[in-house]
């Protein structure tokens, strides 16, 4: 299962399932709830600057989400929705213990992690990073 091809295959079906999961929440933020909503809420958990926080969560989650799915920019927007969620884990969910069903840091811990690891080993043949750039993992460069 050392292939290239199953690496490849294998990133995109993990960029496309955390980026719809990203754009879904940004979508939710900018849509249903709204910004102001959005702020009010960050504001009520006390995360610092909920204004700026707001609009980071919310356009980092849509563009970034949106990003992973098409594999672009990886190791920059992999890294934004990765702090993107180490803010969520520190100021909500740490507390709540594990599980999303107590408001736990399963879910953050997940994506922030898949975002990361997207993020140091690159976009797979198939993404626009692979097809503009040639920017794929290392071990695939070196294949």
């Amino acid at each position: 299962m050392n292939s290239s091809i199953f690496r490849d295959l294998g990133t995109l079906v993990a960029r496309i399932g955390l980026g719809v999961v990203f754009v879904a929440h940004g979508w939710q933020k900018l849509n249903t709830n709204g910004l102001d909503a959005t702020r009010a809420g960050f504001e009520g958990l006390g995360i610092p600057f909920p204004q700026a926080s707001a609009y980071y969560a919310t356009f980092v989650e849509l563009i970034g989400g949106a990003a992973l799915i098409l594999g672009a920019l990886l190791p920059v927007v992999g890294v934004l929705l990765f702090l993107d969620m180490v803010g969520a884990l520190v100021f909500v969910h740490a507390e709540n213990g594990v599980f999303v069903t107590d408001g736990g840091w399963e879910l953050v811990v997940a994506l922030g992690a898949g975002a990361l690891l997207l993020a140091v080993s690159g976009s797979g043949k198939f993404a626009v990073d692979g097809a503009v750039g040639g920017r794929r993992t290392k071990s695939r460069a070196n294949a």
